[in-house]
């Protein structure tokens, strides 16, 4: 009986071409768009999963109290960590780690042995490199393919590389023991044994480290075990392992006991107050909000715009699935009246209505799995993410979509099945061919469900339109300074940075380029250099955090930073190098001054020590982002570098060839520092990588979006061409009578458009809330203004008209006689 049901239900699908194909494409790229989705989410709450005690291991976070509200950060002194595990025994074990914060890239150089000792150095910039103690390894899991983690950062200077960073030094060598010299501005210069080389496992962590650092045996090893304060120096990312069975909520009760104990005494000579707070390792990516964490977190926010997408894109194939079906169920009326005459029961009937539909959604599932095969290298390009979609894999995932698939067939059948089946064979045949299916109850959900999906299309479009908007605000907005034509250069080694007098020299005399500045940061990436200044009639307790920015004379007017008082420094101006300083407006503020030209002259302290530096003011700048928009403008601060160990090289291109410039730089780099290679990025492009995560969501909601569209036309397409197969007498009728084609296409249209309109007044108020919350996560942002949503409903309302208009048209232009002798 069942090979029976599936011979007729093959049948009808081949007999009904157009119905089958919209029908299967459309639930099969509603289940791809889906899956995707669901294997990013995956990726994203599986982070730091892969740990063997990760339900034991906390990081340790530091909140600064401010009188303007608090501040939270997942860093904290050096003295944290050893303090913890002496004070409380539930502490197992700890662990530091500190990024190479002053470093962008850093410089590693292989130098050749044994039969390659004739070769030219392996020297390549190297990113995502750390500081790490020897119990790293003991905490976080990493797939070792040489050495051994447990004893790889015992010894100083020790060094553990990924493959991808050992391969480029060694070849195929092993990298095993092999010396590498490490030039960098956060941990100085010095020679490193390789002890250990991984490979990238298939879980993401919060740390995506490329290589560690032993802490022992650097710069920042000698500068740190200088210092015994707990107040200052909040660089390091402290870990705890609880012993087993430790409440992890009361030990972090114990922490207030703990600053009063080890903090309170520096703190109050300080004017400063800080708090400490735990954050399970696996909820750091996408629980917290912290400022300077390993890696940028994650955000449940964008989690929840994409599962919202994938629900909506599955909910809008699902219905168009539904509509077809029910709509055609009519067509059937006739077929199961004469069955019913024959002898066939209601039981018999439904079965085989629920195997056709059922059909219809294995052949869906099939080729969305083949979508999802075919496109994932997109994806990944996309999204920034590795999947790893595999049936082996992701066994669980592909069995729940199979679940959604059959569900959505048993859903879509369910019409037919019970309610075409429970018809008396005499009201079938007398009502004939097309109207079982045209019952009041039967349009009416047919409607709802047209409205339910439009509603969800026009949402995407007006969230996809508010969020192109704010990228497109986001690159255009006045940052206030000049970030096109600006060449980045870092400076990594000991030799580079004394030869930047030399560098800048023959540059400036390079025809392509018009000024050169150099600093220790630059806008756009992250400045760990701060101080808490306070103004004169103020005292410590007023003291605010300004960042600090250690710059050249050139630096300010090759950047185009503009002063609204006092004046930018000058060579002109030796005594520039004494204590003098340059602010921005919201400092000025913040040190109590009534403006920027009262400002002029006046002292900025910094509260070092018991009386404080001064720093006289010579200059104020306009207010600039130094930091991407996410964050407001902060007090800021710049000063001469004295030593002239600048981390990077800023130059100001003239307008022109883009490759033609680049290429003379390089020569004179070469010409300067031969023995290293020359790196370079934009600074526009340095920039917009803080937003990374909109650009993707941007992508990611666009495509889909698309999808879901294209997904909808097609079901009111099916609708449109089942409409005008059912009203072809009708139009027959009409067309004798005088009826012109447009008349006939307006009345074939209206129905259609009314629901989309009725669509976009539910949609538009539901769409301004959510990406009003969205827009919330800036500082600055756009204003949603009424032409998006007007915009996006006549986009909408087009692209019904355009679907819909096809079959009118057709459907008017059909001979008459042909439409009466039809019927």
């Amino acid at each position: 009986m069942l090979r029976n049901y599936l011979k007729i239900a093959w049948r009808n699908l081949v007999s009904n071409k157009t119905f089958s194909f919209i029908n299967i494409v459309g639930l099969s790229a509603g289940l791809s768009c889906c899956m995707f989705i669901c294997l990013y989410v995956y990726d994203e709450l599986s982070y730091d999963t892969q740990h063997p005690d990760a339900d034991r291991i906390y990081q340790v976070g530091t909140i600064f109290v401010q009188p303007d509200g608090d501040q939270k950060s997942a860093a904290t002194p050096y003295g944290v960590a050893d303090a913890l595990q002496q004070e409380y025994p539930e502490i197992g074990s700890t662990t530091r780690l500190v990024n190479l914060f002053a470093d962008d890239k850093t410089l590693l150089r292989a130098n050749p042995t044994g039969a390659a000792a004739n070769t030219k150095p392996a020297v390549f910039y190297e990113s995502k490199g750390y500081l790490a103690e020897p119990t790293f390894f003991s905490f976080f899991q990493y797939d070792f393919v040489e050495g051994n983690g447990q004893q790889a950062l015992i010894n100083p200077n020790s060094i553990v590389l990924s493959e991808a960073i050992a391969y480029n030094l060694f070849g195929e060598r092993s990298a095993l023991n092999q010396t590498i010299h490490v030039e960098s501005n956060t941990n100085g210069t010095g020679e490193y044994m390789v002890t250990g080389v991984f490979r990238p496992g298939s879980v993401p962590s919060h740390i995506d480290a490329r290589f560690f650092l032993s802490y022992a045996g650097g710069g920042l090893a000698q500068y740190i075990n200088g210092t015994t304060g707990m107040v200052n120096n909040n660089m390091f990312f402290t870990y705890l392992k609880l012993n087993p069975g430790t409440d992890a909520r009361k030990l972090e009760a114990k922490l207030p006991a703990f600053v009063e104990k080890y903090m309170r005494k520096d703190l109050a000579v300080a004017g400063r107050d800080k708090k400490q707070f735990l954050t399970a390792v696996r909820n750091i990516h996408l629980h917290t909000d912290l400022s300077h964490n390993v890696t940028p977190n994650g955000s449940l926010t964008y989690l929840y715009v994409l599962g919202s997408i994938a629900l909506f894109t599955l909910l809008i194939a699902c219905i168009n699935f539904m509509n077809l079906s029910t709509a055609r169920s009519g067509k059937r009326a006739a077929e199961v009246g004469v069955r019913k005459v024959l002898g066939a029961e209601q039981t018999s009937l439904m079965r085989q209505f629920l195997s056709e539909a059922l059909l219809f959604s294995v052949f869906a599932f099939v080729l969305a799995l083949g979508l999802v095969w075919l496109m994932t290298p997109v994806f990944e390009a996309v999204s920034g993410k590795i999947v790893h979609f595999s049936l082996s894999q992701r066994l669980g995932l592909v069995a729940a979509f199979f679940g959604i698939s059959l569900f959505t067939g048993l859903l879509a059948g369910s019409y037919p099945a019970f309610y075409l089946s429970s018809f008396r064979p005499i009201a079938v045949l007398k009502a004939g061919a097309g109207r079982a299916g045209g019952s009041l109850a039967a349009v009416s959900l047919r409607k709802g469900l047209v409205v339910i999906q439009f509603t969800l299309s026009v949402m995407l479009l007006i969230a996809l339109a508010v969020i192109f908007q704010q990228m497109r605000y986001l690159r255009s907005a006045d940052l206030g300074f000049a970030k096109e034509q600006q060449l980045i250069i870092p400076l990594r080694s000991e030799t580079a940075k004394a030869n930047y007098p030399a560098l800048k020299q023959a540059l400036l005399t390079t025809a392509q380029v018009r000024s050169v500045g150099a600093s220790a940061y630059y806008p756009g990436i992250f400045n760990p250099e701060d101080a808490r200044f306070y103004g004169e009639g103020q005292t410590a307790t007023n003291a605010e955090i300004t960042k600090v920015n250690r710059v050249d004379a050139d630096y300010l007017q090759t950047m185009a930073i503009k002063p609204v008082a006092g004046r930018l420094f000058s060579m002109a101006f030796p005594g520039d190098t004494n204590n003098r300083i340059i602010v921005n407006e919201k400092a000025v503020k913040e040190l109590g001054y009534p403006s920027a030209q009262a400002a002029i002259g006046k002292q900025a302290i910094a509260n070092w020590g018991q009386e404080g530096l001064r720093f006289t003011i010579v200059g104020v700048v306009k207010d600039f982002h130094f930091e991407d928009l996410h964050v407001p403008i902060t007090p800021f601060s710049f000063m001469l570098n004295l030593k002239g160990n600048y981390n990077y090289v800023v130059v100001n291109l003239k307008a022109g060839d883009v490759q033609a410039s680049l290429k003379a730089l390089s020569s004179v780099w070469q010409q300067v520092n031969p023995a290293e290679p020359v790196e370079y990025s934009f600074l526009d492009a340095d920039f917009q990588k803080n937003y990374e995560a909109e650009n993707r969501l941007a992508s990611l909601v666009g495509y889909f979006t698309f999808i879901a569209i294209l997904i909808s036309c097609l079901g009111l397409f099916g609708l449109a061409t089942l409409t005008a197969e059912q009203r072809t007498k009708e139009i027959g009728v009409r067309k004798v009578l005088g009826a012109s084609v447009s008349s006939i296409v307006a009345l074939l249209s209206k129905d259609f458009l009314k629901l989309v309109l009725f669509a976009i007044v539910i949609a538009s108020p539901v769409a301004w809330w959510a990406m009003n919350r969205w827009l919330q996560n800036f500082a600055y942002r756009i204003d949603i203004e009424w032409w998006v949503f007007a915009v996006a409903g006549l986009l909408a309302v087009g692209i019904a008209l355009l679907t819909v208009s096809f079959q009118s048209v057709k459907a008017a232009l059909m001979n008459p006689v042909k439409s009466l002798r039809s019927e």
